[in-house]
């Protein structure tokens, strides 16, 4: 009995293995399980006392719980029987359709890994990249809101950074959960991403069975209170401009909307500028139908000499991060109050009218929140000097030049536009953007010190000018506008 026993080596290696298999998923395992758990519900704990949004319970349900009830929601089942039927196949496969769109949408949020790693990261970056600035922000009305609502927090779209640069400024707020276009499907940002509670939308899907997935989807969120961030724009902008809103996702988020419910839903209008935006060219080629098309490969040796470009000048001491990048937060629009201002119209309650009114009164309500959103968009140092030195026509000085726009700053400021100003000083802001402008070499100087837009660069500085075109200027901007030099501070 006590005799050794002899045993192959082949045998004894995948004996030991399925032993220490046993003893991690027995033992190990569950015990860690918990610990982390543990740790986890302590930060949550934590994080809520501090959030003016909390975190909703329908955010740390298991992810798998998620699709389950995504799948065999009825609206979803009723959808995939009837698109069995239209297109004559067995509903087993029309159901596999569900399956793998609900769990291309369903985020797998993580707590741990958005408030400790994910926030972060978020913050080194944004911080590597820009000077990041928090403009504006009405903190007694966003404290006003019902903690029972569900917040939404709806801003223009300029960059791909708005993901980073938003999610970073309002983790002091709430957590928040982003539509994210079809880009980020790919190893390791979709992961990434899904971890950060955000969900994936193929923005220009014509199926009917997949829009209908998505649009439970949303409406489970929004009904049970979790903080979004949507681009109404559905887009990045071609041109700098705001372009027109789209209805889908606020139409999916609206339409079953009870006024009279327990939860109102509350748009924050959030306005984003930048000096740089990354993809400034991308977007412009993107715009221009006559531009050639690029290929994949072209995009990815270009990325690689920019951050190879960038990286040289790190290390010879000459670089400069690119300029400012300013968010500000509006004053919130609660639709409960909003259906009632326009009751007489629409009658005070989404749910009883047909589609086209439907559509009618959510377009309406997304040009009221476009409005809303480029009121608060900044005013940063390289939009003004784009303005002023394309609106000049001519080669001006650098002391003509910061007369402008000193002038075009006050008529701004007197239509009601919020103005970063670095340092509060106007001259270092000026001389800020034009050294960013100077840097990127869209604008040459003569001998004579005179400063006039590169020609071949004017559609760029029009894309900066463009994010702050569509703010009114004062009354008096007419008569004393920035093609007046004699007017000077």
């Amino acid at each position: 009995m006590h005799e050794p026993v002899a045993v192959p080596l082949w045998l004894f290696l995948p004996i030991a293995a399925f032993a220490l298999w046993s003893l991690l998923d027995r033992l190990l395992i569950p015990s860690a399980r918990w610990v982390l758990r543990r740790r986890v519900n302590r930060l949550i704990d934590r994080v809520n006392q501090r959030l003016q949004v909390e975190i909703r319970p329908f955010q740390l349900t298991k992810r798998q719980v998620l699709i389950d009830r995504l799948i065999y929601d009825p609206q979803v089942v009723t959808a995939a029987n009837d698109h069995a039927q239209a297109i004559k196949v067995p509903r087993e496969v029309v159901m596999n359709d569900v399956r793998r769109y609900a769990n291309e949408i369903v985020p797998a949020f993580n707590a741990y890994f958005y408030f400790r790693i994910g926030y972060l990261l978020a913050r080194a970056l944004a911080r590597a990249l820009y000077r990041v600035r928090l403009g504006i922000a009405d903190d007694k009305a966003l404290a006003a809101v019902n903690n029972d609502a569900t917040v939404v927090f709806v801003m223009n779209h300029r960059s791909n950074m708005d993901y980073v640069l938003v999610a970073f400024l309002a983790a002091e707020r709430t957590a928040l959960s982003y539509a994210v276009g079809e880009w980020a499907r790919v190893w390791p940002l979709q992961t990434l991403i899904k971890a950060m509670g955000a969900y994936f939308v193929r923005r220009d899907s014509n199926d009917p069975l997949y829009r209908r997935v998505l649009e439970r989807y949303v409406h489970m969120a929004t009904e049970a209170g979790v903080a979004q961030a949507m681009y109404p724009e559905a887009g990045l902008t071609r041109d700098g401009k705001l372009r027109p809103p789209r209805l889908g996702l606020l139409d999916y988020a609206l339409k079953s909307f009870d006024p009279h419910g327990p939860r109102d839903i509350v748009f924050v209008p959030v306005g984003i500028n930048y000096d740089r935006v990354l993809e400034d060219r991308t977007q412009l080629r993107a715009g221009d139908p006559a531009a050639e098309r690029r290929s994949g490969g072209y995009a990815i040796r270009t990325t690689l000499r920019f951050v190879g470009r960038n990286l040289r000048q790190m290390l010879s001491g000459n670089w400069y991060r690119f300029g400012y990048a300013c968010v500000n937060f509006g004053v919130p629009v609660s639709t409960r109050a909003w259906l009632a201002q326009h009751a007489g119209q629409f009658g005070g309650d989404l749910r009883t009218l047909p589609k086209e009114r439907r559509f009618e009164a959510i377009g309406l309500l997304a040009q009221d929140l476009m409005t809303a959103i480029g009121t608060v968009v900044p005013v940063l140092p390289v939009s003004l000097v784009s303005t002023v030195l394309l609106e000049a026509e001519r080669p001006v000085d650098e002391l003509e030049l910061k007369a402008r726009c000193q002038v075009l700053a006050d008529a701004l400021r007197d239509g009601g536009a919020q103005i970063y100003v670095p340092r509060d000083d106007r001259d270092y802001a000026i001389h800020v953007g034009l050294r960013m402008l100077r840097l990127r070499r869209l604008v040459t100087v003569n001998d004579d010190g005179l400063y006039s837009p590169a020609e071949a660069e004017k559609p760029l500085l029009r894309y900066y000018a463009n994010a702050i075109a569509h703010l009114p200027r004062g009354p008096d901007s007419a008569a004393h506008g920035p093609s007046n030099p004699a007017h000077r501070h």
